[in-house]
């Protein structure tokens, strides 16, 4: 999908990543590597190697292929690729907006907005999903009818930590397990898989905005989803958790009536294209 930054200059996309997913779920060999690729011990696996010291010396060429500017970062040795991964930028290089009035993206990322209502279906990692579906919950889905769903998607080279939109008080999380369904290849000349991304949800009763249900969706392999805190007050801005290695996704469900984002959001996801957005900037009005 083409992505353009708050100026309308379109932004780069990083081919390596699609490259490799497109090889995995569109291709005959690549889905049959990807039916072991799933499996969970294979995932266990690839979770202890990244934290092994071992593992720095991918962090070099990751650097290289992204064109990751770590002069953003805290300037400090890594442990270990995840480590890397989930590292910590320096203070004053994300400027959270704290006017209360004024909805702020959650991540780094580039974001897409739909409406929300009993029929629609979202693409969310390659997995179609209905209001129902994707929260596995019809009271929750009817609840934010009407409403809007904002999807954040992160790529590889994103700062991947990610902070409370508002002040408020946030519920426990609720955590959804991933499920993959794969057919014999053996049967089969194609190998369909069928996955959900494992995710986790909770409720902010927002200050400003109404009830925010905020879902991180972890990624195909190791992508954790690490969050700091369950039943807890929160407040704009702080830092809520972080993602381990993997492109992830963040979403928003604000109810109806609640949000106005922001004209040139909204005016680039009806034509197909997404907004690159950075932590903590303006992305609507309540």
């Amino acid at each position: 999908m083409k992505s353009v930054d708050r100026n309308g200059y379109e932004i780069k996309q990083n081919e390596t990543q699609n490259q490799m997913l497109g090889f995995l779920y569109q291709n005959k060999i690549g889905r049959i590597i990807l039916s072991q690729l799933v499996k969970p011990w294979v995932s266990k696996a690839m979770g202890i190697l990244l934290n092994l010291s071992v593992s720095k010396w991918l962090i070099g060429s990751f650097v290289k292929k992204n064109d990751i500017d770590l002069s953003e970062y805290e300037d400090r040795k890594y442990r270990s690729y995840n480590d890397f991964f989930t590292r910590k930028i320096k203070e004053g290089h994300r400027k959270i907006d704290e006017q209360p009035e004024h909805l702020i993206a959650p991540c780094d990322s580039k974001l897409s907005v739909y409406s929300i209502s009993a029929d629609a279906r979202f693409k969310i990692k390659d997995t179609l999903y209905t209001m129902e579906s994707l929260l596995r919950s019809k009271k929750l889905a009817t609840h934010y009818e009407g409403g809007l769903l904002l999807i954040f998607r992160l790529t590889v080279d994103d700062y991947h930590r990610f902070c409370y939109t508002d002040n408020g008080v946030k519920t426990k999380n609720y955590k959804i397990p991933g499920v993959y369904h794969t057919v014999n290849p053996l049967a089969n000349d194609v190998i369909p898989i069928y996955k959900e991304n494992t995710r986790e949800f909770s409720i902010i009763k927002s200050e400003n905005f109404g009830n925010i249900l905020t879902m991180e969706v972890g990624a195909l392999l190791v992508g954790r989803i690490v969050n700091y805190h369950e039943k807890a007050n929160v407040r704009r801005g702080e830092e809520k958790g972080k993602f381990e290695f993997g492109g992830s996704t963040i979403i928003l469900c604000l109810e109806k009536g609640r949000v106005i984002i922001d004209e040139d959001i909204l005016a680039n996801s009806l034509n197909g294209v997404e907004t690159v957005v950075k932590m903590g900037e303006k992305i609507g009005i309540a």
